[in-house]
């Protein structure tokens, strides 16, 4: 007998050991508090401001760490009441409720469980104590009461609550109060009143109930809170406290991401995973390189600007702002918002025809090559290149040509026909290559886009059309983007000629040169200094308008994520009141002086000639004015001797390119000379430009000789006159030159490609 009372002591001393070994080993407050990850991801501005909440763990929702200070009176005291209301005076084990629950058990009786908050919490803070699916062994309770003593010796009562309010599972994914409150009552847990502090409260005891035993637990709950001493006596309505829980219980209010910058967020935890910065789990919170002030200016003025277009068929845009200096993303907005059926696209990404804003690229490199000078002659006129598909034709944005202008006006006024012109000295895989250089790489080769590259056909990001803009910014060298302060990144690189960078960058910041196609008062012009350059694409489906300061290079896009197409909005109406109004909000105080000249760089006066048969004074074709030269290239005056063909570039003096003019064809009866088509020439297939509006298209006719002549299409006659402005349809269409007699004098057929306008304005 002594054997056997010894043996079960030294059992009970072993199973004390076993039990008090783990208890013993619980964290302290301050670790369990450092140790806690909420489900989301908080991303700071420069200033520490909260710009994103972002959703990283889709496995529990959890929301911050909620100080007991920040708890609503209610909530704590409904917690108390429901599940210890012996807390405060206990030593972490109520021994005189778990003697009531065992005497219960012993005659079969329902009674309240033992279990205090300090043990519940135990639990929650070991797996080892927690209640599997059969309950809890006898080893788990013992474990559970030792370290609940454990607990509320090293830790206050306070700290308690605390740790138990923000680590205890409410309801399905739900852990913790501020996820609660959030998702169930769309508030802060500050603020929850008394119904919703016995829910919650409610929620502790049995999480995943039916909502009918949660309203009769709640309203349990609730006469409690309404009993407390100091309390009026108020009558619970258990059934409006019901159709409270069933509609809370349905309800969720916290959003997966919530803020200013969603889609940058997701672009910074990504870089974070792609760089190797970013620890086993996800951090709380993520330093970045937005200016939270700019973040919000550049969100309202896009929402406002695209409101002011509704009616033209425009929901969609984003906008990047870098610093030139560090390249620093310090806005970034992918999306409109809620104006938009797809404000999961992030804009800034999503890879887009970039029209126009190419020709600055393709300009400087055609400077750097030594082939242009911003002074040299282009003509812009009709032009036909022959290619494999048949001939390419560029048109301007207005339909009009301007003769002989300067690369200049051609670049600042953005001509197309000029910068065709420029692709074909350059060659579209030169072009495709300096491209890649400048961090555009295109998944086609240059053969593949052919002559439409100078008119931006490839699709780029914003993201990193605005990075190639920031190049030019830095005299031609390109550097990384960068999410957060410390981002490593490659050196910088040399993709431009530093002299053309620079030239190219002085063309776009000349509102004169600008003046041809934009005119003197251009939302372009800024009271500082600065560059710009716009561009629409193909069908009116994206508009742009990038450009940058001393300090700063600021992107532009406006369009339809689905890539519909935009009605009347051009490259003045669409992106670049954004561009100017979010310029002037970062130079409201700063300055922005022009760009000092690279060495070498040649500033001398020129002169330009007029055209040789001008009558009476000969006018000179530009002004004279000061112009910048890549050294060996400068001269003084430019000029042309003769009209030019169709590929002319006068680049030098005394350039002499010709044009041989037509050859009268004769009737051979009356010898008399007949007319004859000058253009378009026969099997000419024409493509609508997508950079310019359908009902501003207009092809133009020409013939030479012949009196009171008709022009008929497809049979009808349409128009008289030697010069005819025709609206395109697409189709093949047979063109006849007739005299008033009804005689064919010429005859082609050309062919059009592209959307047409309504039938009713052909």
């Amino acid at each position: 007998m002594r054997e056997a009372c010894l043996w079960w002591r030294r059992l009970a001393l072993a199973l004390a050991a076993a039990v008090a070994l783990p208890a013993h080993a619980i964290p302290t407050f301050t670790e369990v508090r450092q140790d806690f990850k909420p489900s989301d991801t908080l991303v700071l501005s420069q200033e520490g401001e909260i710009v994103q909440r972002l959703r990283t763990d889709a496995t529990v929702r959890r929301g911050q760490w909620v100080p007991l200070a920040d708890v609503s009176p209610a909530l704590r005291a409904a917690l108390v009441l429901s599940e210890d209301k012996r807390f405060y005076e206990h030593s972490g084990v109520d021994w005189r409720a778990a003697s009531a629950a065992a005497w219960g058990n012993l005659w079969n009786q329902r009674t309240r469980g033992a279990s205090t908050i300090t043990m519940q919490l135990a639990g929650l803070l070991d797996g080892d104590w927690r209640q599997g699916p059969g309950g809890r062994s006898v080893v788990q309770k013992l474990g559970q009461t030792v370290a609940a003593q454990v607990l509320d010796r090293r830790w206050r009562k306070d700290q308690v609550l605390e740790a138990y309010l923000n680590l205890v599972p409410f309801r399905s994914e739900l852990v913790g109060i501020d996820a609660l409150s959030r998702t169930l009552f769309g508030k802060a847990p500050h603020g929850l009143d008394d119904r919703e502090a016995a829910l919650a409260a409610a929620l502790v005891r049995a999480p995943n109930a039916r909502p009918a035993l949660v309203s009769q637990r709640a309203c349990g709950v609730l006469r409690d809170l309404q009993q407390r001493p100091g309390q009026a006596a108020v009558r619970v309505d258990c059934d409006a406290l019901d159709l409270f829980v069933t509609a809370a219980l349905q309800r969720r209010a916290f959003d997966a991401s919530e803020g200013i910058a969603p889609h940058f967020a997701r672009y910074l935890l990504r870089q974070q995973q792609a760089a190797g910065d970013k620890p086993a789990a996800v951090p709380e919170r993520v330093a970045s390189t937005l200016r939270a002030p700019l973040q919000r200016f550049a969100v309202q003025t896009l929402a406002q600007h695209l409101r002011e277009l509704q009616g033209r068929n425009v929901e969609d845009g984003a906008v990047l702002v870098l610093d030139n200096a560090t390249g620093a993303v310090l806005a970034w907005v992918g999306s409109s918002g809620q104006l938009s059926q797809a404000g999961e696209v992030d804009g800034v990404q999503a890879l887009r025809q970039p029209g126009s804003t190419l020709k600055p690229f393709l300009y400087a490199q055609a400077i750097a090559e030594r082939r242009l000078t911003a002074a040299s002659l282009v003509d812009d006129s009709p032009a036909h290149i022959a290619t494999a598909g048949g001939l390419y034709i560029p048109q301007n944005y207005d339909r009009q040509f301007k003769g002989w202008v300067s690369a200049r006006t051609a670049l600042a006024a953005s001509l197309n026909v000029p910068a065709v012109r420029t692709l074909v000295m350059v060659t579209p895989d030169a072009f495709h290559r300096q491209l890649g250089a400048l961090g555009l790489p295109l998944r086609e080769s240059g053969d593949y886009f052919g002559y439409s590259l100078a008119l931006g056909s490839p699709e780029v990001p914003l993201l990193h059309l605005t990075n190639a803009f920031r190049t030019l910014a830095n005299g031609g060298s390109r550097g990384s983007v960068r999410a957060w302060p410390a981002q490593p990144g490659a050196a910088p690189v040399r993709a431009i000629d530093a002299g053309a960078a620079f030239i190219v960058g002085d063309i776009l910041s000349d509102g004169n040169a600008r003046s041809r196609t934009f005119g003197t008062d251009s939302v372009l012009a800024t009271r500082f200094w600065s560059a710009v350059k716009t561009g629409t694409s193909k069908d009116m489906r994206d508009n742009w308008a990038v450009g940058w300061s001393e300090r700063y290079t600021v992107g532009v896009w406006v369009g339809n994520a689905s890539g519909a197409a935009m009605h009347d909005v051009s490259g003045t109406s669409g992106a670049a009141p954004i561009w100017a109004a979010v310029m002037g909000f970062l130079h409201a105080r700063e300055p922005s002086r022009a760009p000092t000249a690279p060495k070498g760089l040649v500033h001398q006066p020129v002169r330009f000639g007029a055209l040789p048969q001008t009558a009476g004074v000969p006018t000179p074709l530009e002004a004279a004015r000061e112009e910048w030269f890549v050294p060996g290239t400068q001269q003084a005056l430019f000029a042309i001797d003769s009209a030019a063909g169709d590929d002319a570039v006068a680049s030098r003096p005394g350039a002499k390119p010709r044009k041989a003019g037509p050859v009268p064809m004769q009737d051979a009866a009356s010898d008399t000379p007949l007319a004859r088509i000058t253009a378009p020439a026969p099997g000419t297939i024409i493509a609508l430009d997508p950079d310019i509006p359908p009902e501003r298209q207009r092809l133009r006719f020409v013939a030479s000789g012949g009196r009171d002549l008709r022009w008929r299409i497809d049979g009808r006659e349409r128009a008289r006159g030697a010069v005819w402005a025709w609206l395109p349809w697409p189709g093949r269409h047979q063109l006849e030159l007739v005299d008033a007699q009804g005689k064919v004098h010429d005859t082609l057929q050309f062919e059009v490609r592209g959307a047409g306008v309504r039938a009713a304005q052909r």
